[in-house]
């Protein structure tokens, strides 16, 4: 019959066949030359050692009756009439014994002693011959199989049989050259088919491993030679094997089961890299294996009739490079871990034993000078950025100057736009993005540097704690090490009784904009945010509009609580907050007033009715008189919106910013260690300075007042109550799930082996991988939710950014990756009814961990570098459309164009699909269908790599190329967040 020739493609490997060729030989069968005449192997004989015993035995040497030759070309055939074994002797080509007593005769027959005692070194030994009948060889023995397989017989559909000759050692064989052929250790082999031999082989360098259950040969420089006209090697051009069989190369193996008692026969497998990419990973299957050796009683008794020889081997089993290297990776990394973990105890225990910091106020006073902030004109790519100090930069400040004492309290007034925040900013040190000019200092007679506390006008704290966690949270972070927690609780109770919000310490804050449950009131939370600056036990203290949004009673209760810290008897200190419209009640508690206008101040002084006096002599006849009665923060803001010049001081207007001014430096021009803060200088460069005063700058960032591991504990706390107080998010993960694993389990119920169903199996693959990397989109949104709370967190110094991020790690990959992964996989798994493994299941579910693992850092990477949560989810949509894309599951790898090609290397869903399907087919999976109506029996591997263009041997790569991706997107968040992920204004 003629071979179709899409099976063909799937039988015949892509050799080329041009890098084959078989040496003109005078011998067949590997038969040695010696003066013009052919020593041939056992069982074969005539001129060319062509013709294959048909009569006797294999003691008879080139004496025996061999099969005649017919046909064009002229084959020997052993069904012809006429062929036939004798008594006691089997297989083709009857080569192989079954009896001892026909070892015994035909010995004999050749005129040899049979003589059951030899002597041999002046010790008598059994010399009785007897037949191994076990696939055990002793000295040389032979065996011959069946060679049966479906696709095989689809197109050979006659009878296959092999015939192997595996020599141990031919010094112990009875007749050397008759009963053994071939050097110590080696192998013939001759495949017939219909009684013809069709091709044959020969291999060296072999080592017989014996176990309980199995004998295995292995050998290599194996080479084979395609008899020219035999139906495999021309004689049917539809299905010339030709090429194939004389490409055959490498290791050999020929691996036998243990002999079953019933039929007195055994399985084997003949392995060979090219027949394992086509019948699976135990080779070629060869069944009804008989064996038979004759062999001296002698032989079997020097060899202990124990289970090995000096010749042989014990079976054993060798860890791969690739598992080696990975357990070295892991090792390192866990003794890595260890070694941080406990340098960071040895500096935690350090740091708590070297007692109380002085907590104490410093007495420092808050003095700026000609201070001026200027925004640059917008620019971009095509346009030049113009000279400094152009019409178009805008100024924000232009020269102001003020001063505020220890137990003073300033309100700094003007409407919308004046520059309330931006002052209070820049006295607090935040990154600014313009160009400031002038000087801030912060007098003291101590000298040290002061500890600024900084309110920002949102109020942004974390909604599941409590105001008590909360403000205790603070404490433990911000306060030193060396002091003792039951110290810090106890501040955390009184500063809750100086803010007035006691009764509510063991309520949960909420969240008012995001739309869940609300805790506290508006003005609560203001007192909240408050407290977690004055826990830090600060030395100057800056709000930013702490009444905005707060009715009269809650801005009343706020002012009071800043007057009481103003003027605490025993610890005053500067307060400064920008004010939008306060009532009167409000105004008066203010002890100093800044009206600013335009950038510009207006006035600079005491409180209470001294800016009305001012502005009544100051401003007579320019601005419109006070009313008795009316508010004069109202009329002071009304004198503020439309100012005439001639209420601006000339002495602090500023002409321009020239080179004449001295710049504050800009945040690359900050000195390392410094935390982000930068030198104000004064107009001549130098630290500006009060008469008998020590300038410093504030150490708000400078330094974390917590070790590492302390920081990490207290983050995983807070992120552990979250998580229980909770738990939508982490119950949509597991129910989600849970449900996707029945349905894809359900999809894929049981999947078969045929081709369609291993496509599916791959699906399923597929599947699961595609889900990860949608899930993990939710990664991404927790990172967007959060962002603002860190940032003003790390503002203030509560803890590294690499602490923030091993925390949200831990809490996210744990609770919503792996515990999700491992129920989806699992339930998945073993209703699909992959590789039924405990291994391999391990291996799968290994490679989806790691996976995951990737992705969600991969979205953090996104996270944390788009401020913008709506693009960052787009561009990981697309980034997974595009992982799918390049996966090989839609196309297969090897026809992609060259140009686009490489793409495929930047999808760890690739890596991800082909180690996942590696790990299934190297179970042995074999496909077994029918096309056409021809049976299919092929390795799973084979169809793998022509479907889906996937490496047999790739599985330790991918899970390295995998760990390459977690750690390069882990140095992408870590550096992203470290230089990009902070408060600028």
């Amino acid at each position: 019959m003629h071979f179709p020739v899409h099976l063909l493609a799937l039988f015949i490997p892509f050799l080329p066949t041009s890098l084959i060729s078989v040496n003109a030989q005078t011998c067949e069968n590997y038969g040695t030359a010696n003066a013009g005449q052919c020593a041939c192997p056992t069982g074969f004989g005539g001129p060319t050692c062509a013709l294959p015993g048909c009569h006797g035995t294999i003691f008879d040497g080139a004496q025996r009756q061999f099969a005649s030759t017919s046909g064009t070309p002229p084959l020997a055939n052993l069904t012809a009439a006429g062929c036939a074994c004798e008594a006691g002797w089997g297989g083709t080509g009857c080569n192989v014994c079954q009896t001892s007593s026909a070892c015994q005769t035909a010995f004999a027959a050749r005129g040899s002693s049979a003589s059951p005692d030899i002597s041999s070194a002046g010790a008598v030994q059994n010399g009785t011959m007897v037949c191994n009948t076990q696939p055990r060889v002793w000295a040389a023995g032979q065996m011959s199989c069946q060679v049966i397989n479906p696709t095989l017989q689809a197109i050979f559909s006659g009878q296959s049989t092999l015939n192997i000759e595996r020599t141990l050692d031919p010094g112990l064989s009875p007749l050397p050259g008759s009963t053994s052929f071939g050097a110590k250790s080696s192998v013939s082999a001759q495949l017939f088919y219909d009684g013809v031999e069709q091709f044959y082989c020969h291999a060296d360098t072999c080592a017989q491993t014996l176990s309980s259950n199995s004998t295995k040969w292995e050998c290599q420089n194996l080479q084979c030679t395609c008899r020219p006209g035999t139906t495999f090697c021309g004689g049917a051009p539809a299905s010339d094997l030709t090429g194939a069989i004389n490409g055959l190369s490498g290791a050999l193996g020929i691996d036998c089961a243990a002999i079953d008692a019933a039929t007195g026969k055994a399985p084997c497998h003949f392995v060979q890299s090219t027949l394992q990419s086509l019948f699976g990973s135990a080779g070629l299957g060869l069944d009804g294996c008989s064996f038979g050796e004759c062999v001296r009683q002698s032989v079997i008794d020097a060899g202990g009739g124990a289970v090995a020889d000096p010749a042989q081997t014990v079976e054993s089993s060798k860890l791969s490079g690739g598992v080696i290297a990975g357990l070295v990776v892991v090792g390192v990394l866990v003794l890595l871990a260890i070694v941080l973990l406990l340098v960071g105890f040895l500096r935690q225990r350090a740091a708590r034993r070297d007692g109380n910091r002085d907590l104490d106020k410093a007495h420092v006073g808050v003095e700026w000078k000609s201070l001026s902030y200027m925004v640059p004109s917008a620019r971009n790519f095509f346009t030049r950025r113009q000279a400094q100090g152009s019409s178009e930069d805008k100024t924000i400040l232009d020269s102001i100057t003020g001063r505020v004492n220890s137990g003073q309290m300033m309100a700094i007034l003007g409407p919308s736009g004046a520059g309330k925040t931006t002052l209070v900013e820049i006295l607090a040190g935040k990154n600014k993005i313009g160009i400031t000019t002038g000087s801030v200092s912060f007098p003291s007679q101590s000298g040290k540097a002061p500890r600024i506390g900084f309110v920002p006008q949102q109020d942004i704290l974390p909604p599941t704690l409590t105001v008590y966690e909360t403000l205790l949270f603070a404490a433990r972070l911000r306060l030193p090490e060396s002091v003792p927690d039951i110290e810090k609780q106890e501040r955390v109770r009184e500063l809750l009784g100086k803010l007035g919000i006691d009764h509510i310490q063991d309520t949960r804050i909420g969240d008012v904009t995001g739309g869940k449950a609300r805790g506290i009131s508006g003005g609560e939370m203001r007192r909240v945010s408050i407290g977690l600056e004055l826990i830090s036990a600060p030395d100057v203290l800056l709000l930013d509009e702490p009444t905005s949004g707060l009715d009269s009673v809650s801005a009343a209760r706020i002012a009071n609580v800043l007057h009481a810290i103003a003027h605490d008897p025993v610890n005053p200190i500067p307060v400064i907050a920008s004010i939008h419209q306060p009532s009167s009640l409000l105004y008066q508690k203010f002890d100093l007033i800044l009206l600013l206008a335009h950038g510009r101040a207006l006035y600079s002084g005491p409180g209470g009715f001294a800016p009305v006096r001012h502005f009544a002599s100051a401003g007579a006849g320019v601005v419109p008189p006070y009313q008795e009665g009316y508010n004069v923060a109202e009329y002071l803001l009304d004198v503020a919106s439309d100012p005439p010049a001639s209420l601006f001081p000339m002495g602090d207007q500023m002409s321009s910013l020239g080179a004449s001014s001295s710049r504050i430096p800009s945040h690359s021009e900050k000195e390392p260690g410094l935390g982000g803060h930068s030198l104000l200088e004064n107009g001549n460069g130098e630290k500006a300075s009060g008469k008998g005063e020590v300038s410093v700058r504030p150490v708000a960032n400078s330094a974390y007042a917590t070790t590492f591991l302390t920081q990490l504990q207290y983050l995983c706390g807070r992120e552990w109550k979250t998580l229980k107080r909770d738990k939508t998010l982490f119950l949509a993960h597991v129910l989600v799930s849970a449900v996707l694993g029945v349905f894809c389990g359900g999809l894929y119920y049981q999947t078969g082996v045929t081709i369609s169903g291993f496509q599916s199996r791959v699906g399923c693959l597929f599947f699961l991988g595609a889900l990860i990397a949608f899930s993990a989109l939710s990664a991404l949104y927790n990172i967007v939710e959060i962002r603002p709370l860190f940032l003003r967190e790390r503002s203030g110094a509560y803890y590294s950014p690499t602490a923030w991020l091993l925390s949200r790690f831990f809490f996210d990959m744990i609770p919503l990756r792996l515990i999700p992964t491992i129920i989806v996989s699992t339930i998945t798994y073993w209703m699909a009814g992959l590789s039924p493994d405990a291994a391999r299941f391990f291996k799968f579910l290994f490679i989806l961990v790691l996976y995951s693992l990737g992705m969600t850092l991969y979205n953090f990477l996104l996270g944390t570098l788009f401020q913008n949560g709506g693009i960052a989810i787009l561009l990981s949509a697309l980034s997974a459309l595009y992982q799918m894309t390049f996966a090989g599951f839609f196309v297969n790898l090897s026809d992609i164009p060259p140009v686009l090609r490489w793409l495929q290397w930047l999808a760890p869903l690739k890596y991800s699909l082909e180690a996942l399907s590696v790990n299934e087919v190297g179970s042995g999976l074999m496909i077994q269908d029918t096309l056409q109506g021809v049976p299919v029996n092929v390795s799973a591997a084979l169809i793998m790599q022509l479907l889906f263009g996937f490496g047999l041997n790739n599985y330790y790569r991918d899970v390295l190329i995998l760990f390459g991706f977690i750690a390069g997107f882990g140095l992408g968040v870590i550096g992203v967040v470290f230089f990009f992920v902070r408060e600028r204004r």
